[in-house]
């Protein structure tokens, strides 16, 4: 497995657990207007709208208690990320041509990172990046350039002091109070 491949099932692997934490599903999350519930809906739905705009249909959208409806989703999309001929699939992405597999990785592993902190933070439960989970954040904001802040992806980037923690620094530049 490639090193974009195992970012991408360690992104799943914390997104999981923190799915299968105690959260409070209807706090508001620090993305404006989204509670905890509907935060983990975006990340269901958007992996399944990617799958099938490549081919791979998920099948019924789940249903259940959230870590049900997680579990369900994430079953399928294992098979998907497991298949090295579609991941190796070329298209023309938002910044140009790429592979599905380095879409996934790069762009939907760096969004089950971000919005695992989302799903944690209404409860104060840590959530706390390790080094190679925070130069993976960096990398894909370098890589996202202006558009990240466009519409729907981050709020305009929050001041935080210098000399803050590297995590508060990512999450202001993400448009996140920590």
């Amino acid at each position: 497995m490639d090193a974009n491949a195992t970012r991408f099932f360690d992104n799943a692997e914390r997104f999981t657990r923190t799915v299968g934490a105690e959260l409070n599903w209807t706090a508001q999350t620090p993305c404006s207007d989204w509670t905890v519930a509907e935060v983990l809906d975006h990340v269901i739905d958007t992996q399944r709208d990617f799958a099938a705009t490549h081919g791979q249909p998920l099948g019924e959208r789940p249903t259940g208690s959230p870590a049900e409806m997680w579990a369900q989703h994430w079953s399928a999309m294992v098979h998907v990320a497991n298949d090295a001929s579609l991941m190796a699939r070329t298209y023309d992405g938002w910044f140009g041509p790429t592979t599905i597999g380095e879409t996934l990785y790069t762009f939907y592993g760096f969004d089950m990172l971000v919005h695992a902190w989302d799903l944690s933070a209404p409860s104060g439960a840590p959530n706390v990046w390790t080094t190679a989970e925070l130069e993976q954040a960096e990398g894909a904001m370098a890589g996202f350039g202006p558009a990240l802040y466009t519409e729907g992806i981050c709020a305009p980037a929050i001041e935080v002091p210098a000399d803050a923690p590297r995590q508060v620094q990512l999450l202001g530049r993400l448009g996140r109070v920590a």
